[in-house]
């Protein structure tokens, strides 16, 4: 069975845990509504994307 020889340093256990870190999403302006979405999406408020309209919303179903 593998049994470490010595006991790890806080520093060397920090080390490993380096990369194992939350990251905020990043987020960028809807060129239509401004309103912030996450990049390569359709925007969930105003439902467009490069231009066209994917998802129809009720002020222009009408």
């Amino acid at each position: 069975m593998a049994v470490p020889k010595r006991k790890s340093s806080r520093s060397r256990r920090g080390m490993r845990r380096a990369h194992k870190h939350l990251v905020a999403p990043s987020l960028s302006l809807c060129p239509k509504c401004k309103s912030p979405k996450l990049p390569h999406r359709i925007c969930p408020s105003c439902g467009t994307y490069r231009g066209k309209v994917f998802i129809p919303t009720e002020e222009e179903e009408f």
